[in-house]
């Protein structure tokens, strides 16, 4: 999208809004105005750290981020997500990053939620051990199961290639022989031509 365009952050919103500069952006839909450059409520006057600062500590946009246990910003896009239910495994529905619930760190690339063995969230996924082990094994399963069906397709591959090498090749493709043999056709019978008109001469 354009620097002249944003969505909505409020949520369940997501209307295309047009941005004008240093101008609050207005939601036609659901007439909510915010700062297009952090997704706050509108702070003139005010530069976004200071906006961020003041709302975490009850100021200027509290009531967007009133519960900080329940309602959190997108590490990525900044929109609001609330948790209400489910595991600290949080994906943003706008922008698809996946990340913690308590430390807000990047978990796109952790396929098996090592995240949570160690550290300040350690065993803070919101699923038993016996899950997150079924998970993982799931995951191995997934790459083990591709690995092994490239591993058994590179041998047919492998043997597969002189064939498909072959059928391109003019000695083995039939149209080819076929054109071939109508050039050689074509070659002679001008000759022939030739003989028959000296023969009809004589006579």
């Amino acid at each position: 999208m354009d620097a002249m365009r944003a969505f909505c952050p409020r949520p369940g919103c997501d209307t295309i809004v047009q941005v004008r500069a240093a101008s609050p952006a207005h939601c036609p839909n659901c007439k909510h105005d915010f700062c297009s450059q952090c997704n706050q409520e509108w702070h003139g006057g005010i530069t976004c750290e200071a906006a961020a600062a003041s709302s975490s500590m009850g100021g200027a946009g509290a009531p967007l981020l009133a519960d900080s246990e329940l309602i959190k910003l997108c590490p990525m896009c900044r929109v609001p997500i609330e948790k209400d239910e489910g595991c600290a495994q949080m994906m943003c529905k706008r922008c698809k990053h996946v990340f913690c619930w308590y430390c807000l760190a990047s978990l796109d690339d952790d396929f098996l939620l090592r995240h949570y063995d160690k550290g300040p969230c350690k065993n803070k996924l919101g699923h038993s051990r016996a899950s997150v082990l079924w998970h993982r094994a799931q995951v191995v399963g997934i790459f083990a199961g591709f690995g092994l069906l490239l591993l058994v397709a590179s041998p047919l591959l492998l043997l597969a290639a002189p064939c498909i090498v072959c059928c391109k090749c003019r000695l083995c493709n039939p149209n080819t022989k076929n054109l071939e043999e109508v050039d050689e056709i074509e070659s002679i019978s001008p000759g022939r031509e030739d003989e028959d008109r000296t023969r009809y001469l004589a006579e």
